[in-house]
């Protein structure tokens, strides 16, 4: 088993292993396998990036993300100009259903609501605005409308789990309460919490997941 400063130490190193982020800009810290990010970028894509490539390190249990996104001259764009490239992007994307998305920005800050069917659709969403020049923070209020029954999403889950190569099914149990969904059981790591996840939200009409999965520590075998 890693210890904090193990851990801190191969998060370090992740980060520098993106060309798309400069690590000296970002802090980190490591308690009881929780990291901390704090420090500065200059787009929100960076910021997102940021967590993702540290959640791909072992022994990472919890990630506190307090990244500043603090735009360069050449980034800075009025509010109407970050609107505008917004719906724009949303309306060019297939998956999106332009339609059914209202857009508000105030202060770099980018709002999306209204409704979509699938959750794959509310997070083309942000994902399409995050790369966006003069984007601060996005507040994501998209919701999914569910059309399917408590009883097919828990097939099309199980399902899901057992097609992936990543996710030892039978250590995970998926609880569905109408378009509620609590995952319980055993992962081998962060990574495999997170696919898990990924894999529920991937079914129709899912509203809110609570994982409750437990990462295991890994058994080391000792020779005399």
């Amino acid at each position: 088993m890693k210890n904090d400063l193990e851990i801190q130490k191969d998060v370090i190193e992740q980060l520098k292993w993106e060309p798309f982020l400069n690590a000296a800009q970002i802090g980190v810290s490591v308690k009881n396998g929780i990291v901390t990010l704090s420090g500065q970028v200059d787009t929100y894509s960076k910021k997102i990036l940021a967590e993702k490539t540290v959640k791909k390190v072992s022994g990472v249990k919890a990630i506190a993300e307090d990244i500043q996104v603090g735009l360069s001259p050449t980034y800075k764009k009025t509010d109407t100009e970050i609107a505008e490239a917004v719906v724009n992007a949303i309306k060019w994307h297939t998956m999106i259903p332009e339609d059914k998305i209202k857009v508000s920005v105030e202060e770099g800050n980018v709002k999306l609501e209204g409704e979509v069917e699938w959750e794959y659709q509310r997070n083309q969403a942000k994902t399409t605005v995050e790369n966006l020049m003069g984007v601060r923070f996005i507040t994501n209020l998209i919701a999914v409308k569910p059309k399917i029954t408590p009883y097919e999403l828990q097939q099309k889950i199980t399902t899901s789990f057992q097609r992936s190569a990543n996710i030892d099914a039978a250590k995970i149990t998926a609880e569905v309460t109408g378009s509620h969904v609590t995952l319980k059981g055993k992962v081998r790591s962060f990574s495999e919490k997170e696919d898990a996840e990924n894999a529920v939200w991937s079914a129709p009409g899912i509203i809110s997941v609570e994982n409750k999965l437990k990462i295991e520590e890994p058994e080391y075998a000792f020779e005399d």
